[in-house]
């Protein structure tokens, strides 16, 4: 139990300056407990397939692994503030880390995938509050003079562990076994709430019992979760020709409009709707919505392509995924430090035009691509990314008011985060949809009553059946590929659009006074 004194000041801040007895290990452990829930973001990418076998389920059932994680992870954001207040920041971040890795151990030792779905859905709920409380704790112990270099760290951090998720993933499935993925955070986020325990246990801290807005987070959960239900199965239960998929899209329309309304009127709302009437922050939160939406698509495409069309294993699907993050790396501190001396709208606008290069230049794909053909596409793509989050995120933060601020970046990161679980289900029925299109299109004429189709079946194979099995394979994977290029033509013209939309922004961009720093992962 934390050792927190109760002293005058703020509610669920320090009362006055603290220093840790050690610093760089506290920020060691505030920071491994971040790479942790970033990396459970993208570890389980590359495990799709595999677990989808393994648990005897489609490829697109698999989605919900990642789906159900971003979904509750995205709903307990908001409470961040109210749970901090209740708790203290310290404790409250010792209680998602347990939490998160009580969940990981029953994310491993999942026999179905319904299991698997509950606990990463859980996970997801305890890994919400944990990177704006690590953020904010990691602040709060460094200078004024040396803040930039905190949190200069911490972007290091959630570029790195994306990056790192698909080729961790993929080497401990291919040599290990998929529960292994899960299992990984156990002594990670162990030793982290341990370190941050020792560290910071004598922080003094007031909490208080402030009220929340309940009925906001019931209509939450039923609005998005019903959206979200519709989105993962509208496509295996044919749409709206289920009264199953026709209940739910009524449940997810009346629960939206009900949360908006409650919400625009309620005095403490769990989502603050009304900062939108600022035009950086409507339009900046658009194109991060967009934007991530996409780049989280692209993220998740990109393993399960290399796995199904190219028949890459899980291993060499991470490694030649991994070049993103190279130019992140060693960009980040470089715009961080200098980005504000030219128009961010310009860094932005650079940002999407090499994600729409990148997605253009995918869709002339082939399946005979070689691997540094690949890897030189997420190499570039890594570019775009580097000048992504933080001219975006402090476009829609400069026109709010220094009081508005925390809520502005909660409210963004809600949306991105739920933006990205929509954008799984959605590309990834795109993807399938197209294919069995494409399947039916290139198949039609091949059939016994064909005679030349029947003369060329005796180039793949002894028998017809054989021959018939083989050609299948073929036509599957061209579908595949002509499918995954139409995904990715899409996805080029919606980041050429973002172009001109980050663009209705206007200067001046430079935070307000006061205004806590702005992050995003």
């Amino acid at each position: 139990m934390s050792n927190e004194k109760a002293k005058a000041g703020p509610p669920g801040t320090p009362a006055q300056p603290f220093a840790p007895a050690s610093l760089w290990l506290t920020t060691l452990g505030l920071c491994l407990a971040t790479f942790m829930q970033v990396l459970d973001t993208t570890i389980a990418n590359v495990s799709l397939p595999t677990i989808a076998g393994n648990l005897g389920v489609s490829s697109s059932q698999s989605t919900w692994i990642i789906t159900s994680f971003a979904v509750s992870n995205a709903i307990t954001l908001p409470l961040t503030g109210f749970l901090s207040r209740r708790f203290g920041e310290v404790r409250l971040f010792n209680i998602c880390t347990v939490l998160f890795v009580i969940t990981s151990f029953l994310c491993g030792i999942s026999s179905n995938m319904t299991e698997l779905i509950i606990f990463r859905a859980l996970q997801g709920a305890v890994a919400g509050p944990m990177y704006p409380i690590t953020q904010s704790l990691l602040i709060s112990i460094y200078p004024a003079a040396r803040r930039g270099m905190a949190l200069a760290i911490l972007a290091m951090v959630t570029v790195v562990a994306p990056v790192a998720g698909p080729i961790l993933g993929g080497w401990i499935t291919s040599s290990y076994s998929w529960e292994w993925i899960f299992f990984i955070n156990i002594p990670v986020g162990l030793l982290a709430s341990f370190i941050v325990f020792v560290q910071m246990r004598a922080r003094p801290v007031t909490t208080v019992k402030s009220g929340v807005d309940y009925m906001g987070l019931i209509l939450l959960i039923i609005a998005v979760g019903s959206l979200q239900v519709v989105l993962d199965l509208g496509n295996e239960k044919d749409w709206f020709g289920s009264s199953f998929i026709v209940v739910l899209t009524i449940v997810a329309v009346i629960g939206t409009i009900a949360f908006l309304i409650w919400e625009l009127t309620h005095p403490d709302p769990i989502v603050n709707l009304t900062l939108f009437r600022h035009r950086n922050f409507a339009f900046g939160t658009i194109a991060l919505i967009f934007g991530y939406s996409a780049f989280f698509a692209i993220g998740l495409l990109i393993p399960l392509w290399l796995q199904r069309t190219l028949n890459y294993d899980s291993m060499w699907s991470g490694i030649v995924s991994a070049p993103i993050g190279i130019l992140p790396v060693f960009l980040a501190p470089i715009v961080g430090k200098y980005a504000n001396r030219v128009d961010l709208r310009i860094l932005a606008s650079l940002s999407f035009v090499v994600m729409s290069f990148t997605s253009f230049w995918r869709s002339d794909f082939t399946t005979d691509l070689d691997y540094m053909h690949i890897a030189m596409t997420q190499l570039v793509l890594g570019l775009g990314v580097a000048f992504f989050f933080m001219p975006v995120l402090t476009i829609l933060l400069s026109d709010l008011r220094s009081d508005e601020i925390a809520a502005g970046s909660g409210l963004a990161a809600f949306l991105r985060v739920l933006g990205g679980s929509f954008s799984a289900s959605i590309t990834t029925f795109l993807w399938d949809h197209r294919t069995v299109i494409h399947h039916a299109q290139l198949s039609e004429n091949i059939n016994i009553y064909n005679p030349t189709a029947v003369e060329a079946l005796k180039q793949y194979g002894d028998t017809t059946e054989i021959a018939a099995y083989n050609i299948n394979n073929l036509i599957n994977q061209q579908a595949l590929q002509i499918s995954f290029n139409e995904v990715f033509w899409g996805l080029g013209w919606l980041f050429v659009l973002l172009v001109g939309l980050v663009w209705l922004t206007r200067p001046p961009f430079m935070a307000k006074p006061g205004a806590p720093p702005s992050g995003g992962h």
